[in-house]
């Protein structure tokens, strides 16, 4: 349940709130809005028989929450959640672009590739250090070396990280080098890692499971923000269904669907809802009309020499020349992207 507080309740009477509520064991978690702050309470609703919170001061109204997801919910939080990461703000009127090799290969390869995503309007590097791949004989990252990689880049171009952890005993060591965690499709229900990660205040972006309905995808998150870290992104990356003309199928629904029942920013990942790098524009440009926050793309110097995700990748033309069409949608849907350095110039 949550219990709204009145306009301009002062902070001793959301605080009194807090303890009550705790010592009737329930876990308390604030959501403080523009207007009015939220005291959003998880535990048995059956020991506040003969309680009555609404007559404590400041107290307007107390109200059930009817989704399994709790602090994920838009009824825990109205107001859309903007997750920063390293001063990059998703979830704002700003489409964020998260942009990078599938996976981290070289200095030469990521330093080049960080310059041109940044040119063309990419707020946030990625790059794996740490590869889950169907094959055991794949190219599976090159782990602490990769993220040390990560981090040099990171300081000589100026760009966010964002980087896939895969288990919970490296989430300190990912911790150190990453503005951002990622939790891929196969782990979205890992639930020791997103315990582990949910014990961080860093960060996190959230991508839906192979074949997980929108409910479990956003149970999910509510690991993470029981766990105390309110900094999520949801992203949809594709789902495995019967069509076999693509690698995955991009879910489009899953956008305004999860931004409906959640506060949590939503961005798409059209490189792995495709498969095919012909067709990522197309979805990049559906994801935001459909009102996503941002995209995050693979791209890569060279993709048909790259170690893992080759045909899904951009080059950096084809990244450029696909910005340039994100930007002219975002404005069109009232939002705003960076279009790439060399249109501004033009």
């Amino acid at each position: 349940m949550i219990v709204v507080m009145k306009p301009g309740a002062s902070e001793d009477a959301v605080a009194r709130v807090s303890a009550r509520l705790e010592g009737l064991g329930f876990g308390v978690h604030l959501s403080r809005g523009t207007e009015r702050t939220v005291v959003g309470a998880i535990g048995d609703k059956s020991v506040l028989a003969g309680v009555d919170l609404e007559a404590m001061d400041g107290v307007e109204r107390v109200v059930p929450i009817r989704q399994p997801f709790k602090l994920v919910s838009r009824e825990f939080r109205a107001e859309s959640t903007v997750v920063d990461v390293a001063g990059v703000p998703v979830g704002g009127p700003e489409v964020v672009v998260i942009a990078g090799p599938c996976s981290v290969e070289s200095y030469e390869q990521l330093l080049a590739t960080a310059r041109a995503v940044k040119e063309a309007g990419a707020r946030l590097l990625r790059g794996g250090a740490f590869k889950p791949r169907t094959s055991p004989y794949g190219f599976r990252g090159l782990g602490e070396e990769g993220l040390q990689l990560l981090s040099g880049v990171r300081e000589e171009v100026g760009l966010p990280v964002v980087t896939e952890v895969m288990s919970p005993d490296a989430v300190e060591l990912v911790e150190r080098y990453a503005d951002c965690f990622q939790i891929g499709a196969r782990n979205m229900q890992n639930y020791d890692l997103l315990r582990e990660v949910g014990r961080t205040r860093k960060p996190v972006l959230l991508k839906r499971g192979l074949a997980a309905t929108i409910q479990e995808w956003l149970m999910a998150a509510e690991y993470l923000l029981a766990g105390g870290n309110y900094q999520v992104i949801l992203c949809e990356r594709g789902i495995r269904t019967f069509e076999t003309a693509t690698r995955f199928t991009m879910d489009i629904n899953a956008v305004p669907v999860a931004k409906e029942l959640s506060h949590l920013p939503v961005i798409v990942d059209p490189s792995h809802g495709t498969g095919r790098a012909s067709l990522v524009p197309a979805l990049a440009r559906a994801g935001i009309a459909a009102g996503a926050d941002g995209l995050i793309i693979e791209v890569h110097p060279n993709p048909a020499e790259a170690l893992s995700d080759g045909v899904q990748t951009l080059n950096f033309a084809d990244f450029s020349a696909m910005m340039a069409e994100v930007a002219r949608v975002a404005a069109a849907v009232g939002r705003i992207a960076e279009p790439p350095a060399a249109a501004l110039r033009a």
